[in-house]
């Protein structure tokens, strides 16, 4: 890590990250060989992460900090939109062609029901990491249950809010350079405690046209009923739009590729009539670490989202004085050569950085500013923080929790906002997967304290025939307690 401090001051320019828009123009800034080195380079002991002093920078400079790396999507709309409309049009053919041309993989059916699929066969040990997940997940999200609360506002007037699951929804498990069991745990267990009567999981198939044996085997265990063999934007259309074979499902849940992103952003504002869980775009991580803190702990949890892809982006602050930055540089680099996908990890943290805070109070400052998908505090007594934690999708509290506990089984849901949304969406829960509706139930009473407010209100509006509504009850009312008294 180029750890060399850039002390600005008004003759000082910041070399500021690369910029995020959903809507960016067709000539995007970003170019990582212009701004940045390469990151961790595979063949020598180097790292380089740009670094900023935090009580050096304007507010302007600091607000620009929180800038995720750029993606062009408007050319990205112009690949995906021909995709969405020709599933629309073409159904299950479109989606085989696809994924001929995409994943390379000939399709002759391109959904399977789940109940019809035998049980796959895993190892001991995977099967045995998969069900304490499951049971940890499971637990988290059924603890999400809330009862139904009824009040009454006033004599005779009731209201209450109740919860009904989403009939059907889709879930999208990545597949391309790295398949994700893990997130078929994470989207079908609310799913299945919900009470989702139609579940489609989609996955890209393996080169042979086969499920992967993981996924499947989450799927079954957490109550998936379809299993759409497809990746990217066809597969998103096709549970958007539904087709012969898949289930055209309401909602659609999941992370994915800017493809993906893109698909899920068209069709939720199109005539297929779905929602999505949240925009959601490359993985992140975002660490406060202080003296107390190990290098090769802080080393780890940045490239293990680093790794994730080149899109990825993972930030250090560092909390104080008495940090030893010499060492974590050198286990970043040592790491990161080490890794099967380090060239993923590498790329990544060409658009990473470091600032260094005078504090914690700064340090958290920062990071409720930037709003990471991940935030790990690795500080001393991580846990008295925990308050002054405004932004954050996922929080990970002191030196033994690792954001992979997260990501795998310690029973939070690692679908969580990327790119900023921390600061106005939550990750998926319980709640994701319901609507809610509020019902009201008024006595002859209850009518007859709060009618003549409502009459006047709409009066005020102009609205006759609400006002009506209530008089004309009203009237029933006072002539059958006149006709009782005669």
């Amino acid at each position: 890590m180029d750890s060399q401090l850039l002390l600005l001051n008004k003759t000082n320019a910041l070399i500021k990250p690369p910029q995020f828009s959903f809507f960016a123009s067709s000539k995007s800034r970003y170019n990582p060989s212009s701004t940045f080195s390469l990151g961790c380079k595979l063949k020598r002991a180097m790292c380089a992460m740009k670094s900023y002093r935090l009580s050096e920078l304007s507010n302007a400079e600091v607000e620009s900090l929180k800038a995720r790396p750029r993606i062009d999507f408007s050319s990205i709309f112009g690949t995906v939109n021909p995709i969405v409309d020709d599933v629309r049009q073409r159904g299950d053919d479109a989606v085989k062609d696809y994924t001929a041309k995409f994943d390379k993989v000939k399709l002759d059916k391109i959904v399977e029901n789940v109940s019809e699929l035998p049980d796959p066969e895993l190892e001991a040990a995977v099967r045995e990491a998969f069900d304490v997940a499951y049971d940890n997940i499971y637990a988290f999200h059924l603890a999400q249950r809330s009862d139904e609360k009824s009040i009454e506002n006033m004599k005779g007037v009731r209201c209450k809010r109740v919860a009904r699951s989403i009939g059907s929804v889709g879930l999208y498990v990545p597949g391309g350079t790295a398949v994700l069991p893990s997130t078929a745990l994470m989207l079908a267990i609310p799913a299945q405690i919900a009470g989702c009567k139609t579940v489609v999981l989609a996955t890209p198939p393996s080169q042979d046209g086969s499920i992967c044996k993981e996924v499947l085997y989450c799927a079954k265990k957490a109550g998936v009923t379809h299993i759409l063999k497809a990746g990217g934007a066809q597969a998103i259309s096709a549970m958007a739009w539904g087709t012969d074979s898949c289930p055209k499902v309401e909602k659609i849940f999941g992370p994915g590729n800017q493809y993906v992103t893109a698909a899920k952003m068209i069709l939720q504002n199109s005539e297929a009539m779905i929602s999505i869980d949240m925009p959601a775009g490359p993985s992140e991580v975002l660490v406060i670490a202080d003296r107390y803190a190990s290098p090769v702990h802080i080393a780890a949890d940045l490239l293990s989202q680093a790794e994730h892809g080149p899109d990825s982006q993972v930030v250090l602050v560092v909390a104080g004085d008495g940090v030893d930055m010499k060492t974590i540089e050198e286990e970043i680099s040592k790491q990161c050569q080490s890794l099967p996908r380090g060239e993923y990890a590498s790329k990544a943290l060409s658009h990473s950085f470091t600032v260094f805070a005078r504090d914690m109070v700064e340090a958290l400052s920062f990071s409720n500013l930037y709003a990471p998908e991940h935030l790990i505090i690795n500080v001393k007594d991580a846990e008295k923080w925990e308050s002054f934690i405004e932004n954050a999708g996922s929080v990970f509290l002191g030196p033994w929790t690792p954001e992979s506990v997260g990501d795998y089984a310690s029973g939070t849901n690692h679908v969580l906002p990327t790119y900023g949304y921390a600061r106005m969406y939550g990750g998926v829960s319980l709640d994701s997967f319901q609507k809610y509706m509020t019902v009201q139930s008024l006595t002859e009473e209850g009518l007859r304290m709060l009618g003549p407010y409502v009459a006047t209100m709409a009066e005020v509006e102009g609205l006759d025939a609400h006002k009506r509504a209530v008089t004309l009850r009203l009237q029933d009312i006072e002539a059958r307690q006149v006709s009782n008294m005669t």
